[in-house]
């Protein structure tokens, strides 16, 4: 069969924990031997460490479900989720609508034991490891006869005896916490290693197809019926008790806190019993929980729990916050502050309850309260800060903002965070960017605009407190794992507001699980246009297609004289056809091109690769593209040099590719004008620093990915697509990297007007991109313009006018220094060796002369640019011929 994660790690296993001690010919899981036998040796080894060592039985078991849902991934075909993790694929929608909720259920909570025991430092409760063991148990006999080739020898009527579980000695939490470093870290290599012998996938898929024929054969064979009873208001209680409430922080160890009497019920009797109340540090009642059996809906149980807080209300004068849970779904209504029931992934601490009932209270109303318009006061930004305003006040907890990049998204939402907190509706407010080097800016931003609410960086400071924390998506799902003492650092109602720098949906699909998580405020910022924006974007923010809370798109950027447009210069796509256009796709389609992880070098299947990689690292082509953007591009310095630009390459060995022909071609620029900064970079921040600097090198960037997006330098005014995109929202962020104003960048008073946008990969007609070409010729360089001046004035000169003699001089002695072997010299070769010759120049005028210049004007027009900024010198003499100040 095919062996993932249940296999990785068996020859470790082996040698990890003391072997129970004397035979045993009895044990709860010897059914499994038969069944499921992969799974026995890790849920033997759970049930030896239940006497002993709770923790290790604990991460025993989670390890065995482990293994054990990989396996029903495959038995029963289910496709990966987009996390291959624990929690992702029990949770995935196809696993639970294939898999009863008692079972996923089950399996959650044993996920959530096996956690808290390798994450907590304090002593791990024997009653955890009971419950994980009596779980698994439960867990392996379902699974031997509905997923098993013995289904026969699941013992359905058997309940699981912890008498009979032998010992085995003890791993301290430091060997628990290494066992299961080194288990990742195998498994990983091991997925490494299927993953690199493609030509095993076939065998491999060949044997899971033969084990789900005898699987079914099986089962058609088997005539008796699960009617076992899984225990399912036990499993809901330990969910509740030895997870949701330690994880906030929640010791119920009064008789006041389970089964609490309430009065005024429309009962026969008048009185009820709250299933658990959450009480504050001055008595009054915090929360009130009402748990329903599994395969209840938990809706359920939302009158009866109003019901309890309306008795709770009377008897101490405070309304509770309600929460109603199945065990599997939990349900949350502040139903005081005007909020309808939302589902949650947990509880509230009692410091977060004990807030967001003084809230009810406290906080004052936005609309009324000034914006701070030093932080961000242009027109759209006070109206989208207000538009925001207004939707949280309406009690939607969701808005997203549409604003062109360089429009001042960042400063936008810092303004906001700002009103939030001084009206009391936010205290703590977490920003999650894609990039390391977006939180580095987002950070600095912050507490350069915001110094009264600290800002935490939870890339290099995890235990800082604070009242912003900015962070990437990865680094926020692991942290939302770390626990102290069995809380959770960052638990549900951590948060009061979560901003999102680039909302698409990519994001979601990958991080999805931050936001179900948190039970927070959420705004999403996002620079592609409206109509643009996907279907799935928006449900996610709860709002109509095409209406955002607020948009303020680069039409009306430009327009107000805030940005500049870009000008398209499209170099056809006879080298990449791509065959279909973005808008052409249904929506399904465009959720799964934009959901794929593309990487550096995953072209979509409707690209050929290999011919794309032939087009991308050809000599001839790159040569080619560096001519096109080193004639055309715009220029800086009176025409002289290059201005500010990025070259988007497929990856790194096609950005280093570039820089190697660059270098080629214009040796004199002696390695440092074109330059690769990447991810992998040494010193990928000094370069950018130097690349933000106008007169400083390098003045091309090449890049893969890092300067896509976040990257603020307003004296570009080149872009190079020199890869295929496949993302809308990339793709926009990728244009908007031109869009900002630079005033005297080409001189006083001659700002940046537009900037122009080179594509070589079809990008503008794949999302039907039709963007105005440029409004005049390319100004020659001033090189060339003196160049031009000098042959006028030898021409209007008298043949023996010793002014003449000298300034042919210098002309042919500047043609003469000439690279032959420059490529966009070279097919003009022969002009140029002509007019090196002092007799040519002396016949100006002549058929001779005039047929070899009109050759190699159009060399010296392109050549000519590259000597820009030098001191010319005379090959021959090695005085100074000319010159141009850079």
């Amino acid at each position: 069969m095919k062996k993932r994660l249940s296999t990785a790690g068996r020859d470790m296993l082996k040698g990890a924990s003391t072997r129970a001690k004397g035979d045993r010919n009895v044990g709860n899981f010897d059914f499994v031997r038969e069944t499921l036998p992969q799974f026995y040796e890790d849920a033997a080894k759970a049930e030896a460490h239940l006497a002993n060592d709770p923790r290790s039985a604990c991460f025993y078991g989670r390890r065995t479900v482990e293994s054990l849902v990989v396996y029903l991934y495959d038995v029963i075909g289910l496709r990966e989720p987009y996390r291959a993790d624990l929690a992702a694929r029990i949770k995935d929608p196809q696993f639970t609508k294939l898999v009863s909720p008692v079972i996923c259920q089950k399996l959650d909570l044993i996920r959530r034991l096996g956690n808290a025991a390798v994450h907590d430092n304090c002593p791990v409760p024997k009653g955890n490891a009971l419950s994980a063991l009596r779980e698994l148990h439960h867990v392996l006999i379902w699974a031997s006869f509905h997923f098993s080739t013995k289904p026969g020898l699941a013992p359905l009527q058997a309940s699981f005896d912890p008498g009979i579980a032998a010992s085995a000695a003890p791993l301290s939490h430091e060997e628990v916490v290494e066992l299961a470093e080194k288990f990742r870290e195998q498994d990983e290599a091991h997925a490494r290693e299927l993953k690199a012998k493609e030509g095993e996938i076939a065998a491999r898929d060949a044997e899971i197809a033969a084990l789900q024929a005898q699987i079914q054969a099986a089962q058609i064979a088997t005539t008796a019926e699960d009617q076992r009873d899984y225990q399912e208001a036990e499993t809901r209680t330990n969910l509740i008790d030895q997870t949701l409430l330690p994880e906030a922080g929640w010791v119920l160890d009064q008789l006041r806190d389970r089964e609490f009497p309430v009065t005024g019920m429309p009962t026969p009797s008048g009185t009820g019993r709250a299933d658990y109340v959450l009480w504050g540090a001055n008595g009054l009642p915090l929360a009130v929980i009402e748990a329903k059996r599994t395969s209840a809906s938990p809706q359920k149980g939302q009158y009866q729990a109003k019901l309890y807080a309306d008795s709770l209300e009377t008897q101490f004068g405070q309304r509770p916050i309600i929460y109603y849970t199945n065990g599997y779904e939990r349900w949350m209504w502040d139903d005081a502050a005007g909020y309808p029931p939302r589902q949650v992934h947990g509880l509230y601490t009692r410091d977060e309850l004990e807030l967001a009932i003084g809230r009810r209270h406290t906080r004052t109303p936005l609309a009324v309260s000034p914006i701070n318009s030093e932080i961000a006061g242009r027109p759209y930004q006070i109206r989208a800060i207000k538009a925001v305003g207004d939707a949280f006040e309406r009690k939607q907890r969701d808005a997203l903002l549409v604003m062109a990049t360089g429009s001042g998204k960042t400063r936008t939402v810092i303004a906001l965070v700002d009103l939030l907190q001084r009206c009391g509706w936010a205290k703590r407010v977490l920003f999650l960017a894609d990039r390391t080097a977006l939180v580095a800016q987002a950070t600095a931003a912050f507490k350069a605009n915001l110094p009264s609410s600290t800002t935490v960086n939870l890339l290099a400071e995890k235990n800082t407190e604070g009242r912003v924390y900015v962070s990437t998506y990865p680094t926020m799902m692991n942290l939302i794992e770390e626990r102290e003492d069995s809380q959770r650092k960052f638990g549900p109602g951590y948060f009061d507001l979560i901003v999102i720098d680039e909302a698409h949906r990519s994001v979601y699909a990958k991080y999805g699980a931050i936001f179900d998580y948190f039970d927070s405020l959420l705004v999403g910022l996002t620079a592609t246009p409206k109509d643009e924006i996907d279907h799935n974007t928006y449900r996610l923010f709860k709002l109509e297609d095409g209406v955002p809370t607020d948009a303020y798109d680069l039409d009306a950027a430009v327009a107000d004289g805030y940005l500049v447009p870009p000008r398209g210069i499209s170099m056809g796509t006879e080298f990449l056809d791509r065959g279909i256009h973005y808008a052409a796709l249904s929506e399904e389609e465009k959720a799964e091109w934009d959901a794929i992880e593309w990487g550096e070098d995953g072209p979509p299947e409707a690209v050929d690769a290999a011919a794309l990689n032939r087009y991308l690292f050809n000599e001839d082509t790159v040569d080619k593209v560096l001519a096109t953007l080193m004639t055309d591009g715009y220029k800086v310095a009176g025409g002289d040099r290059l201005g500010k630009t990025i070259i988007f390459a497929k990856n790194q060995a096609h950005a280093e590719f570039i820089q190697q022909r660059f270098d080629a071609a214009y040796p004199e620029y002696g390695g440092e004008f074109a330059q690769v900064i990447t991810h992998q970079s040494r010193y990928a921040q000094s370069l950018i620093d130097n690349f933000s600097q106008r007169e400083k090198s390098p003045h091309i960037a090449i890049s893969v990915d890092m300067l896509d997006t976040g990257i603020d330098v307003p004296e570009v005014v080149n872009l190079v697509f020199f890869k295929p995109v496949h993302s809308s929202s990339k793709f926009w962020q990728m244009i908007g990297r031109g869009t900002r104003l630079c005033p005297g960048l080409f001189g006083p008073g001659e700002g940046k007007k537009d900037f122009l946008v080179f594509d070589f990969c079809g990008n503008l007609e794949f999302f039907s991109q039709n963007l105005p070409g440029r409004e005049s010729k390319v100004q020659p360089p001033l090189f060339q313009r003196v160049f031009g001046m000098r042959l006028k004035l030898a021409q209007t000169l008298d043949a023996h006018d010793p002014l003449r003699a000298e300034t042919t001089n210098v002309l042919r002695e500047i043609v003469a220094g000439m690279n032959p072997d420059n490529f966009i010299v070279r097919p003009h070769r022969r002009s140029v060796e002509r007019l090196s010759r002092p007799d040519l120049w002396n016949q100006m005028g002549g058929r001779g002369f005039y047929g070899g210049a009109r050759a190699f004007w159009v060399a010296f027009e392109l050549e000519g640019r590259r000597r820009s900024g030098e001191t010319l010198r005379s090959p021959h003499t090695g005085c100074a011929i000319g010159h141009v100040a850079r």
